[in-house]
């Protein structure tokens, strides 16, 4: 307990990175509020959270309203025939230039800032003129700097920084249903 709280006080003790929050929720609302949708990716642990960031948008938060568009890219058939025929570094890619347009926002969730296939992600929605958001660890990795806007949890334990990346994308939700005029 006492290392989470150490991580997240890091975390905060950089006011930039929760004046990012707002900035950022602000910046996903409007892409909601023009037509757009969230797509979210990210490997192991970071899967199940792009999946939960998702679900929390599309189902709901604390309080009942309309749905949001969120995608996060966990479908095992995909993934499968993706890996197969091109390689587990095109999974996301192919996912984005699939789904993604212009109006929509990319979020992806890397612990190292190093996975290849989110690398190739960001590619994708750059070349779609989608924009684009990272979570990352460890000092941000090959990921650092790629992105429109970027969180780099300070440490390298994945376990932490996921938990930090957790308490950001719940935070950006109560931001995303506050900016579409939903209190939370």
């Amino acid at each position: 307990m006492n290392d989470a709280r150490a991580a997240l006080d890091a975390f905060t003790a950089n006011a930039e990175n929760v004046i990012r929050i707002e900035r950022v929720s602000e910046m996903l609302a409007g892409a909601v509020k023009a037509g757009g949708k969230l797509l979210i990716c990210g490997n192991g642990g970071s899967a199940a959270d792009a999946m939960h960031f998702a679900e929390e948008l599309t189902g709901r938060f604390r309080k009942e309203r309309p749905p949001i568009a969120a995608i996060a890219c966990t479908d095992v058939g995909h993934i499968t025939c993706t890996a197969n025929d091109y390689g587990y570094e095109q999974v996301f890619a192919r996912w984005v230039a699939a789904l993604a347009r212009r109006g929509d926002l990319l979020i992806v969730l890397s612990t190292s800032g190093n996975s290849k296939n989110i690398m190739r992600a960001v590619e994708a929605a750059k070349a779609a003129g989608v924009g684009t958001v990272a979570l990352l660890g460890k000092g941000g990795g090959s990921l650092k700097g790629t992105c429109d806007h970027e969180w780099i949890v300070p440490g390298e334990q994945a376990d932490r920084v996921q938990e930090v990346h957790m308490v950001v994308l719940h935070a950006l939700i109560q931001g995303v249903e506050r900016g579409l005029g939903f209190s939370s």
